[in-house]
């Protein structure tokens, strides 16, 4: 298994995370990954921790796929994984109707057929053995709709890649999300993974693989975990129930949210819905009280250093490749890295 590191959207404090990443950089950590939803963007944030680093990757955890063109990721991707000797990892992810619709005002569409598409017009574009051409449901290039002038060719690249391919690595929630990404990605981002929850998702997964006719020996499962070590196990537990409420019970609408699915799926259904109903209703404080021990407890590693490690055991023994750890605590990575 491999370590990873997630700054998150670390666009406007750059400063302050830039020595963590440059001691995972020195300690032998494999990458390092940004994010982005309706603030930073990831690509500046990467190329600034590529310029100030040597041998780390760099990963999009994730780039939004509706907020750009499959060209422009495909530009941003070869640009990064040029100018950082080969080091880029491709994250995308649909992130929520929200988002997409309220702020980059775009139609959410059909995000399995996009999905798809997406994938394969920037594998196409990457690895520039044909000029692009792509007759889809979501993507038509040359674009020949309505406003069409008729004067859009196939083109091909002027920007010849380090790489003739560079590793796509999906985010995905739902079943059929994570079908597709074992389908057609080199590897899975997926959010609040638990290595003992891990078979809700093998079915998926090998119906997946097997559609591919792949064997699962060459995609990588990378989920980002939180980490917090201290010596009081309660307030370092405390200090991710928020991030849980938010997502379990704030992201996203009543009647559509990934990630209070989620929990339900993993048996915490009761918790859930309390959190959301509290939540949406403005009573924060009260929602973060209700995120359940044992839910913390699978998704992150918290508490002393010597808990951590026997709690590493269990990742160890899953399906994952690489541990993203969500953490801004440099003392963890090097005893985490040596455990590995």
């Amino acid at each position: 298994m491999r370590l990873g590191l997630n700054i998150g959207y670390s666009g406007s404090s750059i400063g302050d995370v830039m020595p963590l990443i440059q001691h995972a950089d020195e300690v032998g950590v494999d990458s390092v990954w940004a994010a982005e939803s309706y603030g930073s963007d990831a690509a500046t944030v990467l190329a600034y921790a590529a310029a100030k680093t040597e041998r780390i990757k760099v990963g999009s955890a994730i780039f939004q796929m509706p907020a750009r063109t499959p060209a422009n990721t495909a530009m941003t991707a070869m640009t990064l994984d040029a100018l950082s000797g080969g080091r880029m990892l491709l994250g995308l992810g649909l992130s929520g109707p929200q988002v997409v619709e309220g702020w980059h005002g775009v139609p959410y569409g059909k995000p399995l057929t996009r999905t798809r598409e997406y994938v394969e017009i920037v594998r196409t574009i990457i690895a520039r053995d044909e000029r692009l051409e792509h007759d889809g449901e979501e993507y038509q290039i040359p674009y020949s709709g309505e406003g069409a002038t008729g004067l859009g060719k196939p083109l091909k690249s002027i920007l010849h890649p380090v790489r003739p391919a560079i590793p796509i690595y999906l985010a995905a929630i739902g079943p059929k999300n994570v079908q597709l990404t074992a389908e057609i990605a080199d590897g899975w981002l997926p959010i609040f993974y638990s290595p003992e929850r891990e078979t809700i998702y093998n079915e998926n997964l090998d119906a997946g693989m097997e559609a591919a006719g792949r064997d699962g020996s060459d995609f990588d499962i990378a989920p980002t975990v939180s980490v917090v070590m201290g010596d009081d196990i309660e307030a370092c537990r405390d200090m991710l129930r928020p991030m849980f409420a938010l997502y379990i019970g704030g992201m996203g609408s009543k009647e559509k949210n990934f990630y209070n699915d989620l929990a339900c799926r993993y048996g915490f259904e009761e918790a859930a819905g309390k959190i959301q109903d509290l939540y949406l209703a403005g009573n924060k404080s009260e929602a973060i009280a209700l995120v359940p021990d044992a839910l913390v407890d699978e998704c992150a590693l918290v508490g002393p250093l010597d808990r951590i490690l026997d709690r590493l055991e269990a990742w160890k023994d899953s399906r994952i490749g690489t541990m993203i750890l969500g953490t801004m605590q440099p003392e963890v990575l090097e005893p985490l890295q040596d455990a590995l």
